[in-house]
């Protein structure tokens, strides 16, 4: 199973239009964060993980030929708005791509992009995805991918947990019932958005707290604002790291 950080940054991405602080104007190509997403691969299989606001430059960048099906953490524009840039791959492969979402979310996504999975009246194109609705734990490719809820705001997010891997973006906080969900995980990518306090969000100092007690061996910080600069991963305690756009590693799964 091999996993693709597709963007590292947080909802303005980095650089931030205006800004020209030294990490927004950094020539260090780790400190250019697009909106943030996940690309699993795994038996000749690719599994999007939200579909950010720069999902096509992303695509473009890692030469994508298709996706098979998506996971959406939650409905946040930065997480759900590039949903319309999977159309291309239906036109390509004339295949629906299933979509997979808590009730809440896909509740929100059938609601802002009803167009992409039901045919309208008078649309010339039958529906481009398949929503499906997650109760449980459930089979995608042969991988069991277990959904997660994280605390995140007023409605929450789900992350996801295959194998002995995590994706777990978009969180302040991880209710003990998904700390059990947890146990045993060896490679988390986790939402650690700045060095100051978020009240929404984990920064960097209570995403590592939050799994130090889950004995994670490999900790990555994604959602990453401009108030990150990559080269301070030196900071940082043993196991634990910066991601960034098209960093990549392998598991078993």
């Amino acid at each position: 199973m091999k996993i693709i950080v597709l963007g590292s940054g947080t909802s303005t991405g980095v650089p931030m239009v205006g800004c020209s602080c030294p990490v927004c104007s950094s020539s260090d190509p780790r400190d250019r964060r697009s909106r943030a997403s996940l690309l699993i691969r795994h038996a000749g299989k690719n599994i999007l993980v939200d579909s950010s606001t720069d999902l096509r430059s992303q695509m473009l960048r890692e030469m994508v030929p298709q996706i098979d099906a998506v996971l959406f953490t939650h409905a946040h524009a930065d997480h759900v708005n590039g949903i319309d840039d999977l159309r291309g791959f239906y036109f390509l492969h004339r295949q629906v791509i299933p979509c997979y979402a808590c009730p809440a979310t896909m509740e929100r996504l059938l609601s802002g992009f009803g167009y992409a999975f039901h045919q309208e009246k008078g649309a010339t194109h039958p529906p481009l995805l398949e929503a499906r609705v997650t109760g449980g734990p459930f089979d995608l490719f042969g991988l069991q991918v277990l959904p997660v809820p994280l605390e995140h705001g007023v409605d929450g997010s789900c992350g996801y947990r295959i194998g002995s891997f995590a994706y777990l973006t978009d969180c302040s906080a991880i209710p003990p019932a998904s700390l059990a969900l947890l146990q045993g995980v060896a490679t988390v990518v986790v939402d650690g958005l700045r060095w100051s306090p978020h009240p929404f969000h984990f920064n960097i100092e209570g995403a590592i707290a939050a799994l130090r007690e889950l004995g994670v061996r490999r900790m990555i910080l994604t959602h990453l604002t401009h108030e990150v600069r990559h080269a301070d991963e030196r900071r940082l305690p043993d196991g634990v790291e910066f991601a960034y756009d098209g960093m990549n590693f392998e598991l078993e799964r």
